[in-house]
C-alpha cells in the first residue's frame, strides 16, 4: 500500500475522494511526523488509550504485517502517550507506523528507532490516570469527530492524515493517480509558458460564468480535462 501511495499526497488522495464521492475524513490540521519526510499508507489498527500502555500491548497482539497503530487519546495536551518502548514494541509487532490523535515523548529516541510515528507534538508528561475502559477500545478509534477502524486505510504525509475505507481504495487510488497525471502535465506547460489560465480556458470561464453564474469552476474543469481543484 505505501508502493501504492509512493507516487500520490494526502492532497491527491484527498481530491480523489471527492471526485469519487467517498466521505472525507482527515485528522484535525496541525499533524507532524516525528521525522521530517516520513510518509505512511496502511491499515488501520484502532486502539484508544486510558493512561497504561496495557491496551497497546494488547493491540499489537492483533497485529497484521504493515498495519498502523491509530491511537485516540482524545486529542489530549496535558500528556504524552506514546514514547519510545510503545514505538519499539510496535515494530516488533509488525506495525509499520503510529499515528496518534494526542502528543507523544521521548522524541530523540523516536527519531533512532526511525518507524513513523504522526503526533501533534512532543510533551515530557506521561500521563497520571487510568480511566475506564470502553467496550471499543480495540474495534475503534476516534480521530476529531472521525470513527475508524479495521475497515479504513490511513495515508499520512507532510500535509496532514486521511482516512480511506478499504472498500472504497483502489477507485480512490485510481482517481488520485489519473488528478497527479494531469496535474503534473499542466505543471510542466506553466514551465514552458502555458499558463494556467489558457490551460484551463479561464476567459471562456468568465464569460460562461457571466451569463449562467450557476456556472462553476470545477464543473468548467471536467469539462475541460483540467485539474486545480478537485
Amino acid at each position: 500500500m505505501l508502493k501504492a501511495f509512493a507516487e500520490l499526497s494526502t492532497p491527491l488522495v484527498a481530491d480523489a475522494c471527492v471526485r469519487s464521492g467517498v466521505e472525507l475524513r482527515a485528522a484535525p490540521a496541525g499533524i507532524r511526523a516525528v521525522v521530517a519526510g516520513q510518509r505512511v499508507a496502511g491499515r488501520v489498527l484502532p486502539v484508544r488509550h486510558y493512561g497504561s500502555v496495557d491496551v497497546f500491548l494488547e493491540a499489537y497482539g492483533a497485529a497484521g504485517p504493515g498495519d498502523v497503530l491509530v491511537v485516540d487519546n482524545g486529542g489530549r495536551v496535558d500528556e504524552a502517550c506514546v514514547g519510545d518502548l510503545a514505538v519499539l514494541e510496535a515494530r516488533a509487532a509488525g506495525v509499520a507506523a503510529l499515528v496518534v490523535w494526542g502528543l507523544h515523548r521521548d522524541t530523540p529516541e523516536l527519531v533512532e528507532i526511525g518507524l513513523p510515528v504522526f503526533s501533534y507534538g512532543a510533551l515530557p508528561l506521561g500521563p497520571m490516570r487510568l480511566d475506564e475502559r470502553e467496550p471499543k477500545a480495540l474495534t475503534e478509534a476516534r480521530f476529531g469527530p472521525h470513527a475508524v477502524g479495521a475497515d479504513d486505510v490511513v495515508f499520512a504525509d507532510a500535509d496532514g492524515v486521511l482516512f480511506v475505507p478499504v472498500a472504497r481504495l483502489d477507485e480512490v487510488l485510481e482517481t488520485a493517480a489519473g488528478i497527479a497525471r494531469t496535474e503534473r502535465a499542466q505543471a510542466e506547460r506553466i514551465r514552458s509558458g502555458d499558463t494556467l489560465r489558457r490551460q484551463t480556458a479561464f476567459d471562456e470561464y468568465l464569460e460562461r460564468r457571466a451569463a449562467d453564474p450557476s456556472y462553476s469552476f470545477r464543473r468548467h474543469l471536467r469539462r475541460v480535462g483540467g485539474a486545480i481543484e478537485e
